[in-house]
């Protein structure tokens, strides 16, 4: 993702904290190679813990690197609706309204 893309708190962030951003950057990386998923699938899941946290910045993020990774719109929002059982309808419901924030643009 190009940097003007990404949230401003994030980039403030990275810019006050270079060594901490590299480092949670690395560790990402090396989580994605530990195993078999491919990208698209580990953002899903990842997407799935987010929602599960209620952070809206989080399922942004996600839901866009998900797209970025092939996603489909329509495995972004069964991702979440197989949450409803677990984390239940308002916590999904909400996930589903951040991840229209960036689908609908």
């Amino acid at each position: 993702m190009s940097e003007e893309k990404l949230p401003k708190m994030y980039m403030n962030i990275r810019k006050r904290y270079p060594k901490l951003s590299e480092a949670v950057e690395i560790l990402g990386k090396a989580a994605r190679a530990a195993g078999p998923l491919n990208k698209k699938t580990s953002h899903l899941v990842q997407l799935s813990a987010a929602a599960a946290m209620r952070s809206e910045g989080s399922v942004h993020s996600h839901v866009r690197r998900a797209l970025e990774a092939g996603a489909k719109k329509e495995e972004i929002y069964h991702t979440l609706i197989l949450l409803t059982s677990t984390i239940g309808f308002p916590a999904v419901s909400a996930a589903i309204s951040w991840a229209d924030d960036v689908m609908k643009k």
